[in-house]
Formats: C-alpha cells, structure tokens, sequence
C-alpha cells in the first residue's frame, strides 16, 4: 500500500481543487440565481425556478456522466472527428451546476426571511438596487444562509467522489485502482474514508468559525 502514497496524495490534490472550483463557482452562480428568482420578469423567475427543480430532481452520478459523454459527443460533432471532454473540467462543470441549484434555495430562503422594511428603508434613502443588495440584503442573508450552507459544502466534499467514473485521479478512484491491483480493498478504503473524514471535519471546524463571527447578536446571546 505504501507504493500508492503519491498517488493518494495526488488524488487529495484534485479532489480539494474540485471541491474549491466547485463551491466557488456554484456559490456565484447560485447567488446570482436567487437574485434573479426575485426578478419581476416571470419568464426568468420562471426559468430560474424550473432549472433548480430538473438539477435537484436529477441525481449527481447522472449529470456527471451526462456532461462528460454529452460534453464529448458535443465537441465531437463541432469538430468534426472524436473529442474526449477533459474529465476534470467534466467533473467541475457538473458539480458546479448541482451545487448552485442547491445554493440557489438556500440563498433564496435566506433572502425571503429579511423582513421587507430593510429593503424599502434603503429605496427611501435613494439607494439604487445593485447598493441595496450589496449593502442591505447580502450581509443580512449570510448568518442565515450559512448553517444551510455549511451542510451543502460538506455534501459537495463526498460528492466529489463521483467523478472518479469518468476516469478522475481523486482520492475515490485511487482506492479502487489500488484495492484490484494488490486485492486488499480493506486497507485502502479505509485510508479513503480516513482522507474524506479528515476533510470533512476541518470543513465543519472553519464553518464553526466562520459562523461564530457572522452569527447574530442574538443568537451569539443564546449560544452563550
């Protein structure tokens, strides 16, 4: 087992990249989403609302597998000869459109719960809207968003393990490379799981924190 240290170490590297591009992207795009789901345009709140219920209703293994042979039998046909869709970039895209469909509803709760005369104090002080969301609504949504939050970046860390079926060099698919080549499945599972909890647990812990400074007054009162 100690021969696939460096690979394991190299699949930790790709499976923390994919799970930062991911969340990042997936938290701007989410973001974005729950504004525009407030929009005064029914068509694209209507859209907005439509494309979050087909991604949540659609299971992550299928829009992994969907974007990268669908991605491929795309750029295949563009080009004019066969194109294989990087599986990294498969894999970044697909988690990105899961996670902001979920961050989308949290963000969208969080924006729905601050009280209505926050917003109509600052169109009264003559703010324009993009102040009124950067300034009002945005950090008064965040300490109620972020529990939620938190919870859906932790499921995106083990979802990560999917795109090990496209071919991905992560954490997953080193274990299962090394536990059929050596035929000792247990050792290296086990390490896998070991891996996924360690970064699970220091997620949870920076989480902690990051809510302990945004928390409400209130709520700071009562966790005391």
């Amino acid at each position: 087992m100690y021969e696939f240290i460096d690979q394991l170490l190299y699949g930790l590297k790709n499976t923390i990249l994919v799970f930062v591009l991911s969340c990042v992207l997936g938290t701007g795009l989410g973001l974005l989403i729950a504004i525009l789901r407030n929009s005064r345009r029914k068509i694209i709140a209507a859209s907005l609302q439509a494309y979050t219920a087909i991604i949540r209703g659609v299971p992550e293994l299928l829009i992994i597998l969907l974007m990268y042979f669908g991605g491929t039998a795309l750029l295949s046909a563009v080009f004019g000869g066969y194109v294989e869709i990087n599986a990294f970039a498969a894999g970044v895209t697909a988690l990105t459109i899961v996670f902001s469909a979920y961050a989308a509803e949290i963000f969208r709760g969080a924006i729905n719960a601050i009280a209505p005369g926050q917003c109509e104090a600052a169109m009264s002080l003559g703010l324009p809207q993009w102040q009124i969301w950067l300034l009002v609504i945005i950090p008064q949504m965040v300490p109620i968003a972020l529990p939620a939050f938190c919870n859906l970046c932790i499921s995106l860390i083990k979802d990560t393990s999917l795109i090990s079926v496209v071919g991905l060099t992560d954490v997953m698919r080193v274990a299962y490379v090394g536990a059929g080549s050596l035929r000792a499945p247990l050792p290296f599972y086990l390490a896998a799981s070991a891996i996924y909890l360690t970064l699970t647990s220091l997620s949870l812990l920076s989480f902690k924190l990051i809510e302990r400074h945004y928390a409400i007054p209130f709520a700071k009162r009562l966790k005391r």
